[in-house]
Formats: C-alpha cells, sequence, structure tokens
C-alpha cells in the first residue's frame, strides 16, 4: 500500500550532507557515507540512480564528487523517494477511502518538505547556520 524502501530513508540523510557542503563544490561520496555512516556501495548506487534521474552531477578526477544538478531548494523528498522507489501509493488507488487519504497525507507531508529545508533544518539543530549566494 504505501511501500517505501530502505533507499529513501538513507539517501536523505545523505543528500542533506550534499547540501550543507555543495559550497565547497563537488562532494566525494566517500566523504558523504563516512560522516552519514551509510555504506559506500550503497550510496553510489542510489547517487547513480539519483544522477541518472537529474537530481544530481557528478564530476571526475581529483577534486571530483557530486554535486546537486539543481539547487536543493526545488527538490523534495517525495522526489528523491520516487525516483529510488516508483510512484508512491499507486497502488492504493482501488482501496477504501482511509488509504489514499493516508497516501494523499504522506505524499503532502514529503512533497512539501525539499532537501535544502532540511539541511537548514539540521543546520539550525546543530547551531551553524547557512547562507546561500
Amino acid at each position: 500500500m504505501l511501500n517505501i524502501s530502505s533507499k529513501g530513508p538513507q539517501a536523505v540523510p545523505a543528500l542533506t550532507e550534499l547540501a550543507r557542503r555543495q559550497a565547497d563544490g563537488p562532494v566525494p561520496i566517500g566523504d558523504i557515507a563516512r560522516r552519514r555512516e551509510i555504506p559506500v556501495q550503497f550510496l553510489e548506487a542510489v547517487f547513480g540512480t539519483l544522477r541518472r534521474a537529474g537530481v544530481l552531477q557528478s564530476q571526475r578526477g581529483v577534486k571530483g564528487g557530486y554535486s546537486f544538478a539543481r539547487p536543493p531548494s526545488e527538490v523534495t523528498v517525495l522526489e528523491v523517494v520516487e525516483v529510488l522507489d516508483g510512484p508512491l501509493g499507486a497502488e492504493a488507488a482501488g482501496e477504501d477511502a482511509i488509504w489514499p487519504e493516508a497516501v494523499d497525507a504522506v505524499r503532502a507531508v514529503l512533497g512539501g518538505s525539499t532537501i535544502a529545508e532540511l539541511a537548514e533544518r539540521e543546520a539550525r539543530a546543530a547551531g551553524a547556520g547557512m547562507y546561500y549566494i
């Protein structure tokens, strides 16, 4: 009915870390994996999918790594979940009224939350400000 694999819940903190460090240029995937305690191989697969979907871009070389293909303020948590797991709640369409309503509520929360907002919230909780130019 409402299937969200472990990909989304692990990808979102990694993307939040990337948003917090984006001013430094492309961020090596190993740095993100270490800071968020996510296996590198898992993150490589997830970031590869997000890159192919146009959410991220990658750069090879010594100063290589990942960065956002568009501003993190335009990337919603719902988009990330749906890129990784497919349309959220699509199978609830023919169910009793309560399930589509529940799916709509989850979609509204995830669709109303951007990666930039989560990064800002995290920075405030850590006592550090985020500045955008």
